[in-house]
Formats: C-alpha cells, sequence, structure tokens
C-alpha cells in the first residue's frame, strides 16, 4: 500500500462536506476536489460507515494503515 496520506492533505480535498458523511461521499468529495491516488485509496479503504467529523475521517485512516 502507498504512504498513508497525512490528516492536513485529506482534508483539503474534503473542505466544504457536511458532516454526517457516509464512505461514498467522502470519497466523492475528494475526487471532485481532485484528490491524488494516495489520498482516495487511503479514503475507499475506509470502513463503509457514517463519519460525524473530519477527526473521525483522519483517526479512520491512521487506523487502516
Amino acid at each position: 500500500m502507498a504512504e498513508t496520506p497525512n490528516p492536513i492533505q485529506v482534508q483539503k480535498f474534503l473542505g466544504g462536506i457536511d458532516y454526517p458523511a457516509s464512505k461514498e461521499d467522502i470519497v466523492n468529495k475528494a475526487k471532485e476536489k481532485g484528490a491524488d491516488g494516495n489520498v482516495l485509496e487511503a479514503l475507499q479503504n475506509l470502513p463503509d460507515q457514517q463519519y460525524d467529523a473530519p477527526t473521525a475521517v483522519s483517526e479512520a485512516i491512521s487506523k487502516g494503515s
């Protein structure tokens, strides 16, 4: 797997998303904002659940690495 993106890299592609957000919403927003492959891979590997805040997304990415 590629290097885990840091939370700042991830959050810059999720600006403007409304929480709670599903994994699908998060991945789609990142694609819309032009996220690179490393960030998209990390987001696509998230558990399929609702995320209530940017910190929840960051925590899930760091646990998955």
